[in-house]
């Protein structure tokens, strides 16, 4: 295969940034484009809901690269005009402003969008967050005693809770589980979580947001499932997101909840797709799935770009899942798949010292490991969770301490539910 002489990447994120540095370093020397759909030069966004909301960054310092860097490996940076449509036939990119850029190969890097809230068209105190300037506007709204209601309990919006709540905020977290996190940490890193956000004086409650109400132009409350009115006069909306593959409407792409790839990452010749927008088949279920993690960003745009240049060498790629999410003074860091009903064995620390890792077991194999506060010791579990190790019966990793314990989430004290 012949490597493009004019290739673009649409999306200018973490994702789009290491696709075309990948291709750098992997020698591409042809015309090599980034479309931005912001004005902003490219930025990392997990500090949006931490740092930056918090006040203690501003948006400059969460830059991916000095504005000089693209210049300097010979990319063309175009931002604040996405991309609207994808000619296949015609080899080019349609942008917002009416440029059209030749495209032998394109790299669909678009990432997501944040689901809105029913009701929220046209209600100022109604908040998203994805970008810089949604964070800078929501910490504006954040006066102390401003009542702010989070609808959407994952690792977005229990960030932000946090970080409203040292801004004086008052605060109600409203997610479907009675444990914020249980899905996505496991019952001892969410039971920590729970503990730290009511110290916090965050307010967590389990239910399920219907929409928003508000009088004169400015929300007032957000309904629940069951039909009661929470009072607020901020409301963030945490409760999902959809991939942004509107633009490609018409262009034959395939799409169904993202860009669907094979296992190399193609989505038909000369399309690719990383990051948070790309669906591609589970290596053990063969069911399309994507990732919202930011590893998952950079690793994947690593491999597509190698995969984009190898011709017949290009080789099927999987990424392991892995985050992590700072709830206050906590660090929790996850490997594979957490499921509430598989049980957790302690492996070294200890929980109640609020410093401990664990893994999780699914049908007497290593599917998940988690950390609290113990940055290092996870990574001894990592390759455990990589080949679906055995438990029991597998060895220890080195320098782990041991702990004994083992705790199903059926088993786990109940720490959430509703409170006055």
């Amino acid at each position: 295969m012949t490597a493009p002489r004019a290739l673009v990447v649409v999306g200018a994120g973490a994702a789009g940034v290491t696709t075309a540095e990948t291709l750098r370093r992997q020698g591409y020397d042809g015309r090599l484009t980034v479309v931005g759909a912001e004005t902003r030069p490219p930025y990392d966004r997990p500090p949006l809901s931490k740092q930056v909301l918090a006040g203690r960054w501003e948006p400059d310092r969460v830059r991916l690269r000095a504005p000089e860097a693209y210049e300097r490996i010979g990319v063309d940076l175009r931002t604040g005009s996405p991309a609207v449509r994808l000619d296949r036939a015609g080899r080019t990119v349609e942008l917002a402003d009416g440029t059209r850029l030749t495209a032998d190969a394109v790299v669909v890097a678009t990432g997501v969008r944040p689901r809105p809230l029913p009701g929220a068209d046209g209600l100022t105190g109604v908040h998203v967050l994805r970008t810089a300037d949604d964070a800078l506007a929501l910490r504006a709204d954040l006066t102390a005693g401003r009542r702010l209601v989070v609808a959407g309990a994952g690792l977005l919006g229990t960030e932000a809770a946090i970080a409203a709540a040292g801004l004086g905020a008052e605060v109600t977290l409203v997610g479907p589980d009675a444990v914020p996190l249980l899905d996505l940490v496991g019952p001892h890193a969410a039971g920590l979580a729970a503990t730290v956000h009511r110290a916090l004086g965050v307010r967590l409650l389990r239910g399920r947001v219907t929409g928003v109400e508000g009088r004169a132009g400015a929300v007032t409350g957000v309904r629940l499932a069951d039909g009661e009115l929470l009072p607020a006069d901020t409301v963030l909306a945490a409760t999902g997101s959809l991939p942004v593959t509107d633009w490609l409407d018409g262009s034959g792409v395939p799409v169904a909840d993202g860009v669907v790839c094979d296992a190399l990452g193609a989505a038909g010749p000369g399309v690719w797709a990383v990051g948070d927008v790309a669906a591609r088949p589970d290596p053990r279920t063969g069911r399309l799935r994507r990732q919202e993690h930011r590893t998952h960003a950079t690793e994947s745009a690593v491999a597509v770009a190698r995969n984009l240049l190898a011709g017949d060498g290009a080789r099927p790629f999987t990424v392991l899942p892995y985050f992590w999410t700072d709830q206050d003074d906590l660090k929790i860091q996850v490997f594979g798949e957490i499921r509430p009903a598989d049980p957790a064995h302690v492996v070294d620390g200890d929980p109640a010292e609020r410093r401990f890792t664990a893994v999780h077991v699914h049908d007497g194999r290593v599917r998940g490991a988690v950390a609290v506060n113990l940055p290092r010791a996870v990574q001894h579990l990592r390759p455990l969770v990589e080949n679906a190790a055995p438990w029991p019966g597998q060895e220890r990793p080195e320098g782990a301490a041991g702990g004994q314990s083992s705790v199903s989430a059926a088993q786990e004290l109940p720490l959430g539910g509703r409170e006055p």
